[in-house]
């Protein structure tokens, strides 16, 4: 876990906004997705995939934050 306390937290979190919300329009890919997760119609591999890689630059963040609040 110590690769995640040495990426800045500029670059985190740019990265999990832009691919968090790309695209923009008409709906981010991520939040189209967990509307998906939990009508229990996210069933495709390609859907999981999807989440998986729109989803893991914020889970990142939210695991440096977390961290980070930790260590003071």
């Amino acid at each position: 876990m110590a690769w995640i306390d040495r990426l800045r937290w500029r670059d985190v979190t740019l990265v999990a906004l832009l691919l968090g919300l790309a695209p923009f329009l008409p709906e981010p890919h991520l939040w189209e997705k967990l509307k998906m997760l939990g009508a229990g119609t996210l069933v495709r591999p390609l859907d999981w995939f999807d989440l998986a890689m729109h989803g893991a630059p914020v889970l990142v963040l939210a695991i440096k934050g977390l961290r980070s609040g930790r260590s003071g």
